[in-house]
């Protein structure tokens, strides 16, 4: 792995390594699963009253985190 190298040796880190995105990008992940589980739970008469299907719950999440 390659890394950059700074004057302080503690503060050395790969090369590539966004950090604030990676969160961001897990607490995302972490919201359309919730998400989707929540979906998930829903009867079918719920998903009937919301003009859902199963099928669409995985769109229907992700468009809920990620957007359009």
């Amino acid at each position: 792995m390659v890394y950059a190298v700074s004057n302080s040796e503690h503060l050395r880190r790969p090369i590539g390594l966004d950090t604030p995105r990676f969160f961001r990008e897990v607490a995302d992940w972490l919201l359309y699963r919730r998400t989707l589980n929540e979906l998930r739970a829903l009867n079918e008469r719920e998903l009937a009253d919301l003009g859902l299907s199963r099928f669409e719950l995985r769109a229907v999440a992700r468009e809920a985190v990620y957007g359009a």
